[in-house]
C-alpha cells in the first residue's frame, strides 16, 4: 500500500485532472458567483467628464464671486462662468465649463447671489472628481479568473459591460453511502443515523454557481454502488461520502474499478480526511470523501470546492489561510497535515477541545481551520497561526 500523499501535491494533482468546461455568454446580473472567462474591459470613461465631489459652488477666479445658476446631477449648467462667477453645485453634478473648483457650502458664505469664501479660497482642483479618475475606455478593469460578486457587478455596469464571459455551471451529483444511513430522522433507531453528510455536501456545492443532485443513502452492495454512479450521466463531478476507507464494507474502490474508473491517488496525510480518493472516467472526477461527517466536510473545503473553482475558471481555486492570534498553547503535531477546530473568542481563536471526527455539533461551532502542518513546532499561546475561515458562525 502506497504512503498517502502530501496535502499540497494530493490537491495539485486533483486540480490538474479539472476539465476546461465550455465558455458561455450571460447577462451580467446572472454571472454572480462565476469566474470571469476573459478579461473585463471599460466601454466608456467614469467619470466621463469633471464631476463635483461635494455640495457646494463651483467657483472661477479667487472670488468673491457672482453666483448665475446652478448644476445639479443630470441636470447640468448649460454656459461658460468667467472668472469672479460661480454657480450652485450638489454633488455628483457636472462642473460647468471655466469652473475651477469647488468650495463647500460648510466654507462658503452666500448673500443672495453674492458668495465669498469663509478663510482662504479653495486650491484649484479642489473636491473635483477629473475625468477618468475611476477607469478610462479600454481600461482592463478584472482579469480573467476574478471572481465576480455584486461590487464587481457595479464596475461591469459602470463600464457599460451588460453580458460577460463565464465557463458553464459544472454539474455534481452527490452520493450518501451506509447501510448506517437513514433518509429519515432515524429517531428511535439505535442502529441507524440520519443521513446528513449529503445535506451538507450539496449545501457546500451550492455556496458556487453549481447544479446539484443527489442520491442516497445507498446500501454498502457492490451492484447499489455501481448503479449510484453509472446514473450520473451528465455530471462533471461524482461526490460520494463513505466507503472509501480499507474496511470489508468499504466497496468504493472496486465499484469504480468495475465501473471503468481509473484511480489516480488514495489517501492523503492529513488530519481529519486521510481515507480521501480520487479517479477519474473520461472527463467526469469522481471524489470519494470520508463518511465522518468532520473528515467530510475538511477534505469538501480543501478538495471540493478548489476543483469546482477550477472548473469555474478560478486563477486561484485554493482557499488562503490568514494569520490570527491563537489564545490556546498547541502542542507539536504529528505526522500528518492537522486541521485543528477553533472558535472566534473575544478577538482570539480558541481551539475546540472535541476533535472527534464524528462531532457535529463541534463542526458547527467552528468559526475557524488552524493549520498545522506536519511535524510542527508547539505554539504558544498568544502567536499568530495561519488559519482559514469558515461561513458557520
Amino acid at each position: 500500500m502506497s504512503a498517502p500523499l502530501p496535502l499540497k501535491e494530493a490537491q495539485n494533482r486533483l486540480l490538474a485532472l479539472a476539465p476546461s468546461l465550455p465558455v458561455e455568454r450571460r447577462q451580467a446580473s446572472e454571472a454572480l458567483g462565476h469566474y470571469l472567462a476573459a478579461p473585463l474591459i471599460a466601454r466608456r470613461t467614469q467619470p466621463a467628464a469633471d464631476l463635483s465631489a461635494m455640495d457646494g459652488y463651483a467657483v472661477a477666479g479667487s472670488g468673491p464671486w457672482s453666483i448665475i445658476g446652478e448644476s445639479r446631477a443630470g441636470h447640468p449648467f448649460a454656459d461658460i462662468i468667467a472668472p469672479g462667477q460661480a454657480i450652485a453645485i450638489s454633488t455628483g453634478a457636472l462642473m460647468p465649463q471655466g469652473g475651477e473648483t469647488v468650495l463647500i457650502k460648510e466654507n462658503a458664505s452666500r448673500a443672495g447671489d453674492s458668495l465669498a469664501a469663509l478663510g482662504d479660497p479653495p486650491e484649484p482642483g479642489r473636491h473635483v472628481r477629473r475625468t477618468g479618475l475611476d477607469f478610462e475606455e479600454g481600461d482592463t478593469l478584472l482579469e480573467a479568473g476574478d471572481l465576480f460578486g455584486a461590487a464587481q457587478l457595479a464596475l461591469a455596469v459602470g463600464a457599460g459591460n451588460t453580458a460577460l464571459d463565464v465557463r458553464r455551471r459544472p454539474h455534481v451529483t452527490i452520493i450518501d453511502s451506509g447501510d448506517e444511513l437513514d433518509a429519515g430522522s432515524a429517531q428511535g433507531v439505535t442502529h441507524k443515523i440520519p443521513a446528513s453528510n449529503g445535506a451538507m455536501l450539496t449545501a457546500m456545492v451550492r455556496s458556487l454557481p453549481c447544479d446539484t443532485s443527489l442520491r442516497g443513502p445507498v446500501p454498502d452492495r457492490l451492484d447499489a454502488l455501481l448503479e449510484a454512479v453509472g446514473a450520473a450521466k451528465t455530471s462533471d463531478v461524482i461526490v460520494t461520502s463513505g466507503g472509501a476507507s480499507v474496511g470489508d464494507h468499504d466497496l468504493l474502490r472496486p465499484a469504480l474499478e468495475q465501473w471503468g474508473a481509473q484511480l489516480d491517488f488514495w489517501r492523503v496525510a492529513m488530519k481529519p480526511g486521510k481515507p480521501l480518493l480520487v479517479a477519474r472516467r473520461g472527463r467526469k472526477i469522481v471524489l470519494g470523501l470520508p463518511g465522518n461527517p468532520v473528515s467530510s466536510f475538511v477534505t469538501g473545503f480543501f478538495f471540493l470546492l478548489p476543483l469546482l473553482r477550477k472548473l469555474l475558471g478560478a486563477s486561484q481555486p485554493l482557499p488562503r489561510p490568514i494569520e490570527l492570534p491563537c489564545a490556546d498553547s498547541l502542542p507539536k503535531s504529528g505526522d500528518r497535515h492537522e486541521f485543528v477546530r477553533a472558535r472566534w473568542d473575544n478577538g482570539q481563536l480558541r481551539s475546540i477541545s472535541q476533535r472527534d471526527s464524528s462531532a457535529l455539533h463541534a463542526l458547527a461551532r467552528t468559526d475557524a481551520l488552524i493549520d498545522r502542518p506536519a511535524n510542527a513546532d508547539e505554539v504558544k499561546a498568544g502567536t499568530y497561526v495561519p488559519a482559514y475561515l469558515l461561513e458557520n458562525g
